[in-house]
């Protein structure tokens, strides 16, 4: 019997990939307190392996048989059959493997070496961007930052948030000198706010409104205004809205009118006092009515994280 491939998979079995190999599952069970990358990734293929079956399994009674071949020898037949393409085709880069693998080392505190050449399609290895590198360092991480520790993020830094933070890092450690709002708490609420710079607010004719952090333009604002349709939540549901936006002149304004809401308002005054702490900070802005998502505060903290992670690495450049 000669053996193909079914979409560049090749069906030819080595013993150890054969679906009723007792001695693989021997080998498993006899590892299976070992908490190591190998077993969990030949764990993980397991997993995959029987929901292919299953998947293989439900097309196979979804066709209609021809009736003229079909006895109980032709079904066990396609049966083990079934089960050898479930083996061929799990495990293989990029698959349903991988991501259970990340799940269960998450799960069990197991560091697990990258697949491929990239373990996360959405993140990269990222290296501070020679802007944001200095003679001494010491410019690079403010004392807020020193003084926090940053909660490791599931995914890592992208290039496009190392770029964000590397643009503004310097107006953010300028605001903060003179505010004491930490520089990451403004550029990682910053980020969340505009995609990390993809999508920020813009005027009529297409201009940038410089306005980083989603700040309204109630009755008291006497400046410019850009109108554009945003999310808001109402009793917990999404609804599309046309809003009012503050309009500055640079990003430096907006970072400035930021600091400046924060800690003169009476209604950020609890959030102002809560700086020491990511989530502290995060949850003071949602209960003090920042935003009207009811992740805000969860999203913050992940993007103020992250943050933190990036700055931090520039010390080490």
């Amino acid at each position: 019997m000669g053996y193909g491939s079914l979409n560049g998979v090749s069906m030819a079995p080595s013993m150890q990939d054969l679906a009723a190999d007792a001695r693989s599952l021997g080998a498993l069970k006899a590892g299976a307190d070992k908490a190591t990358p190998e077993t969990i990734r030949e764990t993980a293929k397991q997993f995959e392996s029987l929901f292919m079956r299953e998947l293989i399994k439900s097309m196979r009674e979804a066709t209609m048989k021809s009736g003229m071949l079909d006895n109980p020898g032709s079904d066990l037949g396609t049966d083990l059959l079934d089960q050898q393409f479930s083996v061929a085709m799990s495990g293989q880069p990029g698959g349903l493997s991988d991501l259970i693998s990340q799940q269960l080392a998450r799960q069990m505190g197991v560091e697990m070496p990258g697949n491929g050449a990239n373990s996360d399609n959405t993140s990269v290895a990222v290296k501070a961007p020679d802007s944001l590198t200095s003679k001494t360092g010491a410019d690079k991480l403010t004392a807020s930052d020193a003084a926090l520790t940053p909660v490791k993020t599931k995914k890592a830094p992208t290039a496009t948030q190392a770029e964000f933070v590397a643009k503004h890092s310097e107006t953010a450690n300028k605001i903060e000198k003179a505010t004491g709002i930490p520089a990451s708490f403004m550029l990682g609420q910053a980020g969340h706010e505009t995609g990390w710079g993809r999508h920020q607010i813009r005027n009529k004719d297409g201009s940038n409104s410089f306005n980083l952090f989603g700040i309204k333009a109630g009755a008291s604002w006497t400046g410019k205004v850009a109108e554009i349709t945003t999310t808001e939540y109402v009793n917990g549901v999404a609804q599309k809205k046309v809003a009012k936006f503050r309009a500055y002149a640079s990003f430096e304004d907006s970072f400035k009118d930021y600091a400046r809401l924060i800690s003169d308002s009476p209604r950020y005054s609890k959030a102002k006092e809560q700086t020491k702490s990511v989530t502290a900070y995060a949850s003071g802005l949602q209960k003090a009515g920042y935003a009207t998502d009811p992740e805000y505060a969860a999203k913050l903290s992940r993007a103020i994280n992250t943050t933190l992670q990036l700055r931090r690495a520039q010390v080490q450049v």
